[in-house]
């Protein structure tokens, strides 16, 4: 029986975002969906470039380690993204996460990272076969909150792992391909607005183009605060077989930029976008005609502009006084005043704090953030550097949302919870001498009979007592693992 894929994919930036930074791919052999992150277009670039990394997987025929092609491709994608970072460095930060399903016909892998979501719909069943790589998710995982909880926890936006140009590892696992089945890839604009006991009954309702329109509409109507972007496929064991691809997202509106190769699937799918903008050419007395009309419609456009620009500048220096973030400076954890990026040269972030923390007095307690103002120091407060915080922790640091001040010093104190403990408090104590081993005990040796006829022998043996001496060797001292600094514990400064 010869399995094949139906499927479709639909974005919409939302209700609130003025842009769209997700990127979805759908095609015969390959599934992916990416949520970029980092404004000021660097998110929609971070997506678009991940998904044309694994675009031709969808060329490739099927067969050998399916998850092996996964992680290579992921790889090339985060490649991508440290390659752009190094050529446009006022995109430092940007990054996205990503679920992508590869099918071979038989079986299906999945790669992972970050908070977009991958679902199964199985005999009318609902499973999350995606864990997010989020702080919420690791209280729930530890008991701390419950899946309720965490839709209104005020760190539930804060990914542990994401694709930023920086080593990661996805998550990656193979399942079997049933016919029957349908999966849903979505970001986190559907599964944040909508159940997932609605999400079962849509996705099992019509077929996938149906099922698609159903979700983001439902996502649109309860509020649509973020992107939308959903990818839904059937696994059918006959009938038509789709072989054109789709792309949605900012992977077909960034194909300028990065156009795939115009002979591959995501090639062939950008093309089919572009021809939907085709420009209409319009006759010299048409084009006459029009022009007093164009005239008053351009005095109209300017002015508007120009209203505009007014109020951008207002509003843009709001924004730059009352907005922070997190970011890095020379290996140490600070926070910026402004929004990332620069405008005609102009940085328009300022730093505005250093971040610092006391060793805990009792072994087991937290440590304690402090801030500083530029050219302020304060005794027995280290800076936060990056190696600081446990590995998987240090992407996420420049990929916090930004927002008020409280609310960002909050951010930083949550990260000294992924602090690494102290190298010092692993080091191998000095081993002490081993104890002189214990005597054994006197073992006297009665005296041999006397010859018959001769007088007994006094109570004095004329054998000494045989005391023998055991060497019992040293206890083995105890093997310590050696801790890395920066991968096991931290280093502690001055």
């Amino acid at each position: 029986m010869s399995l094949v894929l139906r499927y479709a994919a639909r974005s919409d930036r939302g209700l609130v975002r003025g842009n769209n930074e997700d990127a979805a791919y759908a095609g015969a052999r390959l599934l992916a969906l990416a949520d970029g992150m980092g404004g000021h277009e660097a998110g929609e670039v971070a997506s678009s470039l991940v998904i044309n990394s694994l675009a031709p997987l969808d060329d490739e025929e099927p067969g050998g380690e399916i998850l092996s092609k996964l992680e290579n491709a992921v790889r090339a994608g985060n490649i991508a993204i440290a390659e752009h970072v190094a050529e446009h460095p006022e995109r430092d930060g940007m990054g996205t996460t990503l679920s992508a399903l590869l099918f071979t016909g038989t079986s299906i892998g999945l790669a992972h990272v970050g908070d977009s979501r991958a679902y199964l719909l199985r005999g009318g069943e609902l499973t999350q076969i995606t864990r997010d790589d989020t702080y919420v998710q690791s209280l729930i995982d530890d008991g701390r909150i419950t899946a309720e909880e965490a839709h209104s926890h005020p760190q539930r936006s804060l990914i542990l792992k994401a694709l930023t140009g920086h080593e990661v590892q996805p998550t990656l696992n193979v399942r079997e391909a049933l016919a029957g089945d349908r999966y849903l890839l979505c970001s986190d604009g559907l599964s944040d607005v909508v159940s997932a006991s609605t999400i079962e009954t849509v996705l099992g309702e019509g077929d996938v183009d149906t099922a698609a329109d159903k979700l983001v509409d439902l996502a649109l109507r309860s509020g649509g605060p973020d992107n939308i972007t959903v990818v839904v496929a059937e696994v059918a064991d006959s009938g038509f077989a789709q072989t054109q691809p789709i792309i949605a997202g900012s992977a077909l509106g960034e194909e300028q930029q990065h156009a795939p190769p115009p002979d591959s699937a995501a090639g062939r799918a950008a093309a089919l976008g572009q021809q939907q903008r085709t420009p209409v050419k319009v006759s010299a007395a048409e084009e006459s005609a029009d022009k007093p009309r164009r005239h008053w419609r351009l005095i109209a456009v300017l002015a508007v502009l120009l209203v505009a620009l007014i109020a951008a500048a207002y509003g843009g220096r709001a924004l730059l006084r009352s907005n922070y973030y997190t970011g890095s400076e020379n290996g140490s954890v600070v926070i910026y005043r402004g929004v990332s990026g620069s405008l005609f040269g102009v940085r328009l972030q300022a730093l505005d704090e250093r971040v610092c923390f006391r060793e805990p007095a009792v072994p087991g307690e937290k440590a304690k953030a402090e801030f500083l103002r530029a050219g302020e120091s304060r005794p027995g407060c280290a800076p936060l550097r990056l190696t600081d915080l446990e590995v998987a922790t240090r992407s996420s640091v420049p990929n916090l949302p930004s927002g008020g001040h409280d609310e960002v010093q909050g951010q930083v104190r949550l990260l000294l919870e992924h602090l690494l403990p102290n190298c010092a408090d692993h080091a191998r104590a000095p081993l002490s001498a081993p104890a002189a081993p214990a005597p054994m005990p006197s073992i006297a040796l009665p005296a041999p009979p006397p010859p018959s006829g001769e007088p007994a022998p006094s109570s004095q043996s004329p054998f000494p007592s045989i005391e023998p001496s055991i060497e019992l060797p040293a206890p083995p001292s105890e093997v310590l693992r050696a801790w890395k600094p920066g991968i096991d514990c931290r280093e502690r400064l001055g």
